[in-house]
């Protein structure tokens, strides 16, 4: 666990050094004492033409800290990023969710693939990315078909809210995926001896090593890409389409919610409300005879 927070760290510090990158090549050439608001109006107007306003205000942030600590060193009289308005950036896309034969399509595509387990577990399960990429064989029960949620790549290894924390069933097309999965490692680990790492990790690299987030959305857009839909589609999607055929199913929004590790039915109207259906009828979670009615149609392959 400890080399998965490592890893989420090292990941965090590489992103803080692109968007400085991008700071020094708009205002680096600017000495520390000239540097006036206006100029950092500037360089954050620029970023906000290509980047979201997420990011445009990491870049502020990134700025106000390092002049501040120039301001403990007497090097800087006043913060001038920190009088710096953030200005609105290109929006960013919002999530959307896989339709029943998009689903499909993608779990077809994903089969054979590195990553099937993965989307298979996070499509039928729910699951958060930052909570597959933490999870470990100990918390997995095949025999059963269920998965336990205690931890994630976060700081500190916690859930998002304490309800996060959770144990959940998926279907048996889950289940056979990961079965398929404990074979694979076992073959990884005999080929990589003592290079493997004992992380116990469930979604891991042919080393045993945790999964970089930049490496499942890419190999993730791989696949919506070979299933014919594009390469405009994340890992955190899987989850929303979760939700939205457990509403299409007719779940009522109280189960959906739990299913979700959600503190409260709100959480999931206001972050999932344009895939909720009204409800007019209290089904039992079912996801697993969708797609197996399509794996018999299927003449049985998988």
């Amino acid at each position: 666990m400890v080399e998965t927070l490592n890893t989420q760290a090292e990941i965090t510090v590489t992103g803080y050094r692109i968007m400085a990158r991008h700071l020094t090549g708009l205002i680096g050439s600017v000495k520390l004492g000239d540097l006036k608001v206006r100029d950092v109006q500037f360089a954050l107007g620029t970023l906000a033409e290509r980047l979201s306003t997420r990011s445009v205000r990491l870049a502020r942030m990134i700025l106000i800290q390092a002049i501040r600590n120039s301001m403990v060193n007497d090097l800087a009289v006043r913060n001038v990023a920190d009088l710096a308005p953030v200005p609105t950036g290109k929006p960013g896309r919002p999530s959307r969710s896989l339709n029943l034969e998009q689903a499909l399509a993608v779990l077809d595509a994903a089969k054979g693939e590195r990553l099937w387990p993965y989307v298979a577990v996070s499509m039928l399960g729910g699951i958060r990315t930052e909570e597959a990429r933490a999870l470990r064989w100990s918390e997995v029960d095949l025999e059963v078909g269920t998965v336990a949620v205690y931890r994630s790549v976060r700081r500190g290894g916690e859930t998002k809210t304490e309800k996060s924390r959770r144990v959940f069933q998926i279907p048996e097309i889950a289940v056979a995926a990961l079965r398929e999965l404990v074979l694979k490692q076992a073959a990884d680990r005999a080929k990589a001896g003592t290079a493997w790492k004992e992380n116990n990790l469930v979604f891991c690299t042919s080393l045993g090593g945790p999964m970089y987030a930049t490496d499942v959305r890419m190999e993730f857009k791989r696949i919506t890409k070979k299933a014919g839909l594009g390469r405009d589609w994340t890992p955190r999607e899987l989850r929303h389409t979760f939700v939205s055929l457990l509403s299409d199913s007719g779940v009522p929004i109280e189960q959906i919610a739990d299913a979700v590790g959600h503190s409260s039915t709100r959480t999931t109207e206001v972050v999932y409300r344009h895939q909720l259906r009204p409800v007019t009828r209290t089904a039992a979670i079912a996801l697993g005879p969708l797609f197996e009615a399509r794996g018999k149609s299927n003449g049985g392959q998988s």
